[in-house]
């Protein structure tokens, strides 16, 4: 089986592997040889995987993960693979972690100034409102 991670800007992995482990929405998974064409959306998390008796290891940031004729294919906005599970961790998976919490908060500040610039605009349309007022 051939396994093979992609960014937008490189491909960060591509070998041949024995079995694999990741993760998604409902939990943790593995892909083996012969596995059944397969689709999912990734979270963030660390991928790993072994080839012979070595495991390895990559921290993807989300993506979505294609299993079909024996090639195990992830794409992620961002991925780093090492050997030492403890650095993955402790230093890639939780800026990852950090990164996607900032950009939710963004996100709901974004959608607040929006909501509050529509409810601006529907009492500008009330009947009765007068146009040449500003406030």
């Amino acid at each position: 089986m051939k396994l093979r991670i992609v960014t937008p800007l490189t491909v960060v992995v591509e070998q041949d592997i024995d079995s694999l482990r990741a993760e998604d929405a409902s939990g943790g998974f593995g892909v083996l040889p012969g596995h059944a064409p397969f689709l999912t959306a990734l979270a963030v998390s660390i991928v790993s995987w072994r080839e012979g008796p070595r495991e390895r290891f990559c921290a993807v940031r989300g993506g979505v993960m294609t299993v079909a004729d024996d090639l195990v294919a992830i794409a992620s906005r961002e991925a780093v693979a090492g050997d030492d599970l403890a650095l993955l961790d402790r230093d890639v998976l939780t800026r990852f972690q950090a990164e996607d919490d900032a950009a939710r908060v963004e996100n709901v500040e974004a959608l607040r100034l929006q909501m509050t610039a529509v409810r601006r605009m529907i009492t500008r349309l009330r009947p009765g409102f007068d146009a040449g007022e500003f406030r």
